[in-house]
């Protein structure tokens, strides 16, 4: 069964790429829209767990990891500003999901229903995940902005794809540490093999993912902005 979950990481991680690619040739709007979403789908998701290689670890590796690819190729090929609307929207749209998954769950069912004690059994954790994705996204986002910036002016505009592995190392290192500790102590069976093996997951997931800023040269149809 584990070779299964191996599969469908790969599986994950070829999808998320190259929707992140195909809504970067779309353009800003499309990449502005798409990236919010991943994120919702990421606090989401990150409640199933599941078994690789004997350690116990969330679903959710692949999807941090292709958000923050699409959000520094945001910055690299729209600019600065814009790659801090999207923190802004995407602390927006997971607000605007936290709080209506909580008003849904108020409704009081009619006796046809039966959604209701599934939806009861997944919304209650939402918050405490949603919350502590908001610190630990803002404070990551805000953290590979600046050091995302900062490559992109040392190293003159050049050497994309170093550039997004350095960025998405320190990044993704940072996130694992914090979202864990706040949103799963206590609720998964072991919080060590959850960052240990989730960063190790999401490094492999940089190694496979990252090509992507090579194709994203070629068909964003836009020159790389210098700061």
């Amino acid at each position: 069964m584990e070779l299964v979950n191996v599969f469908l990481l790969f599986v994950q991680i070829i999808l998320v790429c190259s929707l992140t690619l195909f809504a970067l040739k779309l353009g800003k709007e499309a990449l502005s829209s798409f990236l919010p979403l991943l994120a919702i789908c990421m606090n989401l998701f990150v409640v199933k767990q599941i078994t690789l290689f004997g350690l116990q670890i969330t679903c959710s590796e692949g999807l941090a990891v292709g958000y923050l690819l699409g959000f520094n190729l945001m910055q690299e090929f729209f600019g600065k500003e814009a790659a801090k609307k999207i923190i802004w929207l995407t602390f927006l749209s997971s607000t605007t999901f936290i709080l209506l998954s909580q008003l849904h769950l108020l409704f009081v069912p009619n006796s046809f229903d039966s959604s209701q004690n599934h939806f009861a059994a997944l919304f209650p954790l939402l918050p405490r995940l949603l919350i502590a994705s908001l610190l630990s996204f803002l404070v990551v986002q805000l953290i590979d902005l600046t050091f995302f910036t900062y490559l992109k002016k040392r190293w003159r505009n050049k050497h994309l794809t170093s550039r997004i592995s350095i960025s998405l190392l320190l990044s993704q290192a940072l996130d694992t540490l914090l979202f864990s500790f706040l949103a799963l102590y206590g609720v998964v069976e072991s919080l060590f093999h959850v960052i240990f093996f989730s960063f190790f997951i999401k490094v492999v997931v940089i190694f496979f993912s990252t090509p992507c800023a090579t194709i994203a040269k070629r068909i964003s149809g836009r020159e790389q902005i210098s700061i």
